[in-house]
């Protein structure tokens, strides 16, 4: 019996305890408790958000210096294209020149032989084989001449100079006369032909 008394007045006292103590300090360190685990993690997200910021900055780093060294790249690109361009058009036309030399010669040696010459023909004659061979020149570099006289008037092609009453009906819009030959290098026409034009 006495340990049964016993028993109910140590419920009693726990019981008492319970009631003697303050709920609103219960309440107060549950606060405590969530406010310092906020700022656990609070700390936590600083980290994460520094640690993110460091990453960024050094990525944003590594891609500027990509970007400069890019940049330097080309342009050292584009000044030794340049250098190159330069060096190309004013070595252009060498090749062009070196195949001309012979019909060059040619022309020398005729002027020298003209004075002298009693033969008429046989200078008609050189003259003729120096243009025919210049004129071989010009087509084997693409220069082609651009045929006119008895065509229809190609605005193209042609270039009218002055328009005249046609000589006959099939010859009305026409080219009546040729003044000055155009000519085409390699499929573009780098000279039109001045043409009279029959109306």
């Amino acid at each position: 019996m006495a340990s049964k008394k016993s028993k109910k007045e140590n419920e009693g006292e726990v019981i008492d305890e319970k009631m003697t103590s303050n709920p609103n300090e219960d309440i107060n360190d549950q606060i405590e408790e969530l406010e310092e685990e906020q700022q656990d993690a609070e700390a936590g997200c600083d980290d994460t958000v520094e640690g993110k910021i460091e990453e960024l900055g050094l990525k944003v780093s590594e891609l500027n210096d990509k970007y400069l060294r890019l940049s330097a790249e080309y342009d050292n690109y584009r000044k030794r294209t340049l250098k190159e361009r330069m060096e190309l058009i004013k070595s252009a036309g060498e090749g062009t020149l070196k195949a001309l030399l012979p019909v060059v010669d040619d022309f020398d040696r005729a002027l020298v032989h003209l004075n002298e010459a009693s033969d008429l023909k046989a200078v008609k004659e050189g003259i003729d084989l120096i243009y025919i061979k210049f004129q071989e020149f010009l087509k084997r570099n693409g220069l082609v001449e651009i045929d006119a006289k008895n065509k229809d008037f190609d605005t193209d092609l042609h270039e009218a100079v002055t328009k005249i009453p046609a000589p006959s009906d099939d010859m009305k819009g026409k080219v009546v006369d040729c003044i000055e030959k155009g000519y085409m290098l390699n499929e573009k026409i780098i000279r039109f032909a001045k043409v009279v034009v029959g109306e």
